[in-house]
């Protein structure tokens, strides 16, 4: 029962009974703390998202330990397994692949059954790929939301921004990086194109990258390129002083220089209001005003666009 790092062997011992919910690292095998390993290395069970995954991170440290697989596919079969064993007096660290257990993971339904059966649950901080990546991205950090992996399907990935179109925080969304120009070029069409995005890809590995720039650039950018690896998008919250405003005055200001559709993008991008409302409402502004008759291109629902669902 131990553990080594670079090679020097570390003395170990049993931890208490219960549960523990320990980061990993997401990228740099270094971005471990000591605590995590000491756990790692003293607990009777270690719970992982992949047995294969885990093993080059225990054999890295020199820990020799029990595991079992513990995934989204198979929580409800091994769930109650682990439970058992805790309730033995078993001491189970729970692991992910990359990061901290529960983000976008299945983790919660086993530590929710601890708690309501009194199963002591210990949580022992350390790497997240949405924290990290707000860290270095220079977006607003006091207030965000993090979203989790966007819809794949267009139709619901639209609706899922414009639900969030509003909120006054950073958004944080894990992408794929095979939908990742067509989920900005979802960005820039529900939130606005000036909205300022940072893709952070990579994180804490070889070829780490940051890049930063109004949401339409990026999908332009991103459009037929090939990526790989891990991603998170971060969208700049809604300007403040411009979500604050009356939506009507905003409009009418623009629509005495931009056409309709083009009006409800920018008080969309400035606002946060979702871009279908303010279209609707810009087209009633023109009306009243005698000017354009709502015979503008469309798409869904009356939205302007270049008929995508």
């Amino acid at each position: 029962m131990g553990f080594s790092i670079s090679g020097v062997p570390i003395p170990g011992r049993a931890v208490e009974p219960g549960l523990y919910v320990v980061a990993t690292p997401i990228g740099n095998l270094a971005d471990i703390t000591l605590r995590a390993l000491q756990v790692l290395a003293g607990a009777t069970l270690v719970a992982c998202e992949d047995t294969r995954v885990s093993a080059k991170l225990l054999r890295h440290y020199g820990i020799d330990a029990r595991t079992v697989s513990y995934h989204e596919h198979n929580a409800n079969a091994a769930g109650p397994k682990i439970i058992a064993a805790l309730e033995r007096g078993e001491s189970v660290a729970l692991i992910t692949d990359a990061g901290t257990p529960l983000v976008s993971d299945p983790g919660f339904r086993l530590v929710a059954e601890a708690r309501a059966r009194g199963i002591p649950v210990w949580p022992l901080p350390g790497a997240s790929a949405p924290v990290a990546a707000l860290s270095a991205s220079g977006m607003p950090a006091e207030t965000f939301l993090f979203g989790g992996f966007l819809p794949s399907r267009e139709t619901a990935r639209r609706k899922r921004l414009r639900e969030l179109s509003g909120v006054p925080a950073t958004l944080i969304f894990f992408e794929s990086p095979n939908r990742l120009g067509r989920a900005l070029a979802d960005i820039a069409a529900e939130l606005g194109a000036e909205r300022p995005v940072t893709v952070a890809r990579e994180l804490t590995k070889l070829h780490e990258e940051f890049l930063s720039m109004p949401a339409g650039e990026l999908a332009e950018r991103y459009r037929e390129a090939a990526v790989k690896g891990e991603i998170v998008l971060l969208v700049a919250p809604p300007d403040a002083a411009a979500a604050d405003a009356d939506p009507d005055a905003l409009l009418a200001e623009l629509l005495e220089r931009m056409s309709v559709s083009q009006a409800a993008a920018e008080a969309a991008r400035l606002t946060g209001i979702g871009r279908r409302e303010l279209y609707q409402r810009a087209l009633a502004l023109t009306r009243e005003d005698g000017g354009e008759d709502g015979s503008e291109d469309v798409g869904e629902a009356g939205d302007p666009g270049d008929g995508q669902k």
